[in-house]
């Protein structure tokens, strides 16, 4: 897995990873990795579904990961962020 096929789900909105996990599978990868935390987490689903649904009904869910993540803020004291990586399979 190389950081080429690793689309991170920010806060941008939705089309825009929709867009690049479709640009990177024309573009000859076979699996891309959706990965996520906190409340960009629904957003990596909404963009998995999307994709499969409307743009690559040939696509595959591969293994869906699930785990929280220790985060250092500004002030210094940490938190736990859920985190989620979803793999799609062509």
């Amino acid at each position: 897995m190389s950081e080429d096929n690793i689309v991170y789900i920010g806060n941008k909105p939705v089309m825009n990873y929709v867009l690049a996990v479709v640009t990177q599978m024309n573009g000859g990868l076979s699996e891309v990795m959706l990965k996520a935390r906190g409340r960009a987490i629904s957003r990596a689903v909404d963009v998995a579904e999307i994709v499969r649904n409307k743009f690559m009904s040939d696509l595959e869910l591969g293994t869906i990961n699930i785990s929280t993540e220790e985060v250092t803020n500004r002030e210094g004291s940490n938190s736990n962020v859920s985190a989620i990586e979803i793999q799609l399979l062509k």
